[in-house]
């Protein structure tokens, strides 16, 4: 592992590049259709995964998680209601 979160461990992508490949294979799916709003729309695909991975990660442990997010408890668990986490 990584001793920082930003760099990739030999041999694996960063996440900004994973992030990259998967715009440019959706781009390439959309073979010329036009797209609008597209900042919106990849913030509310990512956070749900997000959360879910996260809270997968710390066993569910709402403080961890919110904790490796940089939110408040709080803010996390309005997070997880608005996408139906609870």
């Amino acid at each position: 592992m990584a001793s920082d979160p930003t760099q990739a461990p030999d041999g694996a992508l960063l996440l900004s590049e994973q992030v990259k490949r998967a715009l440019q294979g959706y781009f390439a799916q959309l073979d010329g259709y036009p797209v609008s709003d597209l900042h919106a729309m990849v913030l509310r695909e990512v956070e749900r995964p997000l959360l879910q991975t996260v809270l997968e990660q710390s066993g569910y442990n709402q403080t961890k998680a919110a904790q490796m997010l940089g939110l408040s408890r709080s803010t996390l668990r309005k997070k997880m209601a608005q996408l139906g986490l609870e």
